[in-house]
């Protein structure tokens, strides 16, 4: 039983430094830019700084403010207005820029109809950290490292806790530090013990960043869709998409990014029809009152992440705290409501996939949420940091000094259900230990000292 118990510890072991060594740098890079990201509103507010505190006097319609943008961007087209969020900033009018290459701006217009000045929305702060985070500025090969490093994470985490287990030692060095007994014990103690105490936000946050994920939240949303889940758009982009459209760069939260409108068909002078002008439909949204910021999108534009074909105006509150987002719809002609989906009306997983994105972008709670975010954050990278200290401290010069092999193969009951529940919830997981599988039978015969420097061989 002692010598099972040995071997299963070993085991788990070996999964916990290969899964530490593959996932550190990738942790190192989440946790920055994702506290970073934590303050979005704060920090797009400090970007738009000097766009703010205009006098109230001489203010045009937002109809001639989408003019003047547009005036100022020959043969762009209008793409969503974004409500000022106090009186005398600037409005956000959100243009689609000629070409075949759907490169937007943000125009910035005075409430006196002059533009201010632009900004390239791809290279915004917030968005530079967003595409980090989510895609490692390479698209959807970047999202699918980042979900595959998060797979392991989970791993991590979970052979961590089982490493961590006091088996009866004291709470010296499980839940506080040791601190006078010696350099190493030290930083395996500021290992362990900051693991323990992150663990549970750590595992939250990985878990409310799959829905986001390419592969993962494909296959979600094919479930939900199977099993009827589905209750209104979805809210959250998937691999960096929105979720019905093949285009990248649709679910970087700008309204939308290739169904934009000229002005002539804004107001009303395409085909004869006249619609409901801009400034009657902010008007409606200004009496919502609903959280900043407010999109309007024309219609013929997208609506809400994307959403193709709507012939209506679409005025959504697009705040990061998505218990809170409100989508309204206005008849183009009449400007009567004809829909109004709130967080309430979503299916019960789509709150709960809401609740969690919000809480993993730090607006659950607000200041509060953004602390623990930053706490979460600072204790992952402290983990990282410890664990290549200790891998280092105990690496022997000729081999990448893994754990010692176990004494045999360890099959039990437990370990097999915890690999197969792993298998069937995270796909990525589940397709690289395949490849690791056949790379320790195919590969690592025919080259013995690469399997004895890797540790997959006694030397």
């Amino acid at each position: 039983m002692a010598q099972a118990n040995t071997s299963l510890y070993r085991t788990i072991w070996r999964w916990h430094f290969y899964a530490g060594l593959f996932v550190i740098p990738m942790i190192l890079i989440l946790a920055t830019t994702g506290a970073a990201y934590l303050f979005k509103p704060q920090v797009d507010r400090w970007e738009e700084r000097n766009w703010r505190g205009y006098a109230s006097e001489g203010a045009v319609t937002p109809d001639a403010q989408v003019a003047a943008a547009l005036a100022a961007f020959p043969g762009a087209k209008f793409n969503s207005y974004r409500l000022p969020e106090g009186e005398g900033d600037a409005a956000l009018v959100h243009l689609a820029l000629p070409g075949g290459d759907k490169a937007m701006r943000d125009v910035f217009v005075s409430p006196q109809g002059k533009v201010a000045g632009s900004l390239d929305p791809e290279a915004r702060i917030m968005q530079v950290a967003h595409d980090i985070h989510g895609q490692l500025l390479i698209g959807r090969q970047g999202s699918w490292l980042v979900e595959l490093a998060a797979s392991w994470a989970i791993v991590m985490i979970v052979t961590g806790l089982y490493l961590w287990w006091p088996r009866g030692r004291g709470m010296a060095g499980v839940v506080w530090p040791r601190l006078g007994a010696g350099n190493r014990i030290l930083w395996r103690d500021l290992h362990a013990v900051t693991g323990f105490w992150v663990s549970g936000l750590a595992m939250v946050l990985l878990v409310t960043g799959l829905p986001w994920a390419d592969a993962w939240g494909s296959g979600f949303k094919a479930l939900r869709t199977e099993m009827g889940w589905v209750k209104g758009a979805q809210d959250w982009t998937i691999g960096g998409r929105a979720p019905d459209s093949g285009d990248e760069h649709a679910g970087h939260d700008h309204a939308a990014m290739a169904g934009s409108v000229s002005m002539a068909g804004m107001t009303g002078h395409d085909h004869g029809m006249m619609h409901v002008p801009l400034l009657a439909i902010v008007a409606k949204a200004r009496s919502e009152h609903l959280e900043f910021p407010v999109i309007v999108t024309p219609p013929g534009g997208k609506g809400a992440m994307g959403r193709k074909g709507s012939m209506d105006w679409t005025v959504r509150s697009d705040t990061q705290n998505r218990p809170h987002r409100v989508t309204i719809t206005y008849d183009a002609m009449t400007g009567k409501e004809l829909r109004r989906e709130t967080f309430a009306d979503k299916h019960v997983i789509d709150r709960v996939v809401g609740y969690g994105v919000a809480w993993h972008e730090g607006a659950l709670f607000g200041a509060i949420n953004q602390a623990i975010g930053v706490l979460t954050g600072l204790a992952l990278v402290v983990l990282s940091i410890s664990g290549f200290v200790l891998w280092r401290k105990r690496k022997p010069e000729q081999t990448l000094g893994a754990p010692p092999l176990p004494h045999d193969r360890i099959g039990g009951a437990g370990l097999k259900t915890i690999i197969a529940f792993l298998f069937l919830t995270l796909p990525l997981f589940a397709l690289s230990l395949l490849l690791l599988w056949l790379f320790d039978r195919l590969v690592l015969p025919r080259w013995p000292r690469l399997a004895v420097w890797l540790g997959m061989a006694p030397a």
